[in-house]
């Protein structure tokens, strides 16, 4: 199983740029083309929040339908610029699952089982889970403790050393981490928000933030507030197979090269 994992889209309609300079929506456009580039073909598109830049319903259903010439099933889950029930509204398939409340839900036809949790806040930029959504996760990870699982949420849960970035993160952290730590098969925490690839140990598995898909959070460590930088963008591709496990890859998205065979003019030899 191949699985795409983007975030913090902030998607704007075309000609609009977010702080005037970033081009979301051309950003989203080269994003696609990369996913759609990608041999073999991903099963699936995860979103870990912040679709749109506080959009209304036409910037929704515009990021949708630049979405769907992917092909592929995609499961998103609200960030904190996020409308949750516009994402119901032009995700019919989620709605579905998650018709009301929190948008949280659980697909279980795949290898790896994917759980979605909704830390949005409304009207804050930090995330809460809040105690029904927690009890709700710690049910359904104990459903099926043998199969593979990826718990996905916008907010880390975890300090990246980025101070304006760990304000802002979840706030009910210690309650998430006392449920994962009791479930072993949960193979990954994935989560958003924080604009640059982050990984940490967590709760006794990984927890990863993939990079944005147009502009990143400088790195700065500390306590002072950092700007935006034009780093180049990226997406995950977590891997599966019964026989290794979950491998995670990071692509950066973009034109590179160039490209060549391994063979060394200096020694004369093939790898």
């Amino acid at each position: 199983m191949l699985i795409v994992h983007i975030s913090d889209l902030h998607f704007l309609p075309k000609g609009v740029l977010s702080f005037g300079k970033v081009d979301t929506h051309g950003h989203l456009e080269r994003c696609v083309a990369a996913i759609q580039a990608f041999q073999p073909r991903p099963d699936a598109v995860l979103i870990t929040g912040d679709l749109t830049n506080d959009g209304d319903l036409r910037a929704y259903q515009a990021l949708a339908d630049m979405l769907s010439v992917l092909d592929r099933p995609i499961y998103p889950i609200p960030g904190n610029h996020d409308d949750r029930e516009l994402i119901r509204a032009v995700f019919p398939d989620i709605k579905a699952l998650s018709a009301s409340g929190p948008l949280c839900y659980a697909i279980e036809n795949w290898p790896v089982r994917i759980v979605a949790l909704d830390s949005l806040a409304d009207g804050k930029p930090y995330g809460r889970l809040g105690d029904e959504q927690l009890d709700w996760l710690s049910i359904t990870l104990d459903a099926d403790r043998e199969k593979p699982t990826l718990v996905m949420l916008h907010h880390p849960p975890f300090k990246t050393g980025i101070g304006h970035m760990d304000w802002s993160m979840l706030r009910d952290a210690d309650a998430f981490a006392a449920i994962i730590e009791k479930h072993t098969h949960v193979e990954r925490v994935l989560a958003g928000h924080v604009h640059r690839a982050v990984q940490a140990r967590f709760a006794g598995t990984i927890a990863q933030i993939p990079p944005g898909i147009a502009h990143q959070v400088k790195l700065t460590l500390g306590e002072g507030r950092g700007p935006w930088i034009m780093e180049p963008p990226g997406f995950l591709l977590h891997y599966w197979t019964d026989e290794d496990g979950l491998v995670t890859h990071e692509v950066p998205i973009g034109a590179f090269g160039p490209e060549g065979g391994f063979r060394d003019p200096h020694v004369g030899e093939s790898h």
